[in-house]
């Protein structure tokens, strides 16, 4: 692990560090999995840095996430502390409980650096601000820029659903403190069934200076599933009503019908996902290129060209390993989709502005037509004749 604590004063923004795709370890949780200390995440976590992947998110409400993501982050050598981002977060404690004071905030953060064997964390979120007054969470981001000043956390955001509440507050921490959020993650508002947090609230998080506006739960926190909600070792906490269940079994029935052999709502609606935000999210994006590895070779992932100067951040969690493998997979087609533009606009640059759109004329100069008025013979036509 690198030891080096970064220093503040030469704190990029955070759109030049956080990769295009992270990583969520809600999964690692009781919510999700009825035991997710039974669950293979050391190796799932290594896998994904094998694919380039250099993000993780996780929060102490994810009950035993960040001990599981910090001892496979620090039981591999392959991928050093200073290459990664690690996003936490703090403020909620349980389900109906919140403690936003400076002095928890501080005790928060101390606790998830010890569970994450790490000195120091890239990102930290005020977590599900919606449940708690606009003061407290003023009162926390202030505490947590203390941290940042400290070196202890790099970025400041604020996390939760409704995506109204987070640009009203986004807009109130500029106006209050003089400085914009780093980031806003929302979740499952850019899916299938509901694109709310690009028609109605990313024009007003860059407005208020939102360096990076991550999307997350890009399947509705399981709801965009064949076999419809998670039910982990917390019984079914999904709060989507019963005639929405529905549609979503409606839903995955046209998928089957009408797409691919094989084809799940649930793929459909991560790619769906992932690449509509890697675009329409781009406004409030990354400038990081984006890695692809195999694990399954021992070159290291190489970075992708892409054709957009930034591209949207998600955040997406896998319980199995299958699952990461399909997130891979269609991670791989979207980026490798987007590194051809980038190589058709790399070559269609090479011929300048002298060649680009250029017609030859036809007819050619010096071209004369023939005065006669004898149709040519079928010279087919006539050996037939012989």
């Amino acid at each position: 692990m690198d030891h080096i604590l970064p220093n503040p004063a030469s704190r990029r923004p955070l759109s030049k560090a956080l990769p295009p795709i992270v990583l969520g370890t809600a999964t690692f949780n009781h919510q999700y999995n009825s035991d997710p200390h039974s669950l293979a995440t050391t190796a799932i976590v290594h896998k994904a840095l094998r694919y380039g992947i250099r993000a993780f998110d996780t929060s102490p409400y994810y009950g035993p996430a960040e001990t599981l993501l910090g001892e496979a982050l620090n039981s591999q050598s392959f991928v050093p502390r200073s290459d990664y981002i690690l996003q936490s977060k703090c403020g909620r404690i349980r389900a109906d409980e919140f403690d936003y004071s400076p002095e928890w905030i501080r005790q928060s953060i101390q606790n998830s650096l010890q569970r994450l064997g790490t000195e120091y964390l890239d990102v930290v979120f005020c977590h599900d601000v919606e449940f708690v007054k606009p003061h407290e969470v003023i009162t926390a981001v202030r505490t947590l820029r203390e941290l940042r000043d400290q070196g202890l956390i790099r970025y400041v955001g604020i996390s939760g659903y409704p995506t109204d509440v987070l640009a009203s507050l986004a807009k109130e921490v500029k106006e209050l403190t003089g400085e914009p959020l780093d980031a806003v993650m929302s979740y499952a508002h850019y899916t299938l069934q509901n694109t709310v947090l690009f028609s109605k609230a990313l024009g007003k998080l860059v407005d208020a200076g939102v360096d990076c506006v991550l999307n997350g739960s890009p399947l509705g926190m399981g709801l965009l599933r064949r076999q419809g909600v998670p039910v982990g070792g917390m019984g079914d906490f999904h709060p989507a009503p019963k005639a929405l269940r529905n549609r979503c079994i409606e839903a995955s029935d046209v998928v089957e019908k009408y797409g691919q052999e094989g084809e799940r709502l649930e793929t459909l609606a991560l790619r769906f996902s992932i690449e509509g935000w890697m675009k329409d999210g781009a406004v409030a994006g990354t400038t990081v290129k984006p890695l692809l590895g195999d694990p399954a070779a021992s070159s290291s992932p190489r970075t992708v060209q892409v054709a957009r100067p930034r591209l949207g951040v998600t955040v997406a969690g896998v319980s199995y390993m299958n699952e990461m493998d399909e997130l891979a997979a269609i991670w791989r087609d979207v980026i490798t989709a987007s590194e051809r533009e980038f190589l058709y606009q790399k070559v269609i640059g090479a011929f300048g502005d002298e060649w680009k759109d250029y017609s030859w004329p036809s007819p050619g100069e010096g071209y004369v037509r023939s005065s006669g008025h004898e149709e040519p013979e079928d010279e087919s036509l006539l050996k037939s004749r012989l």
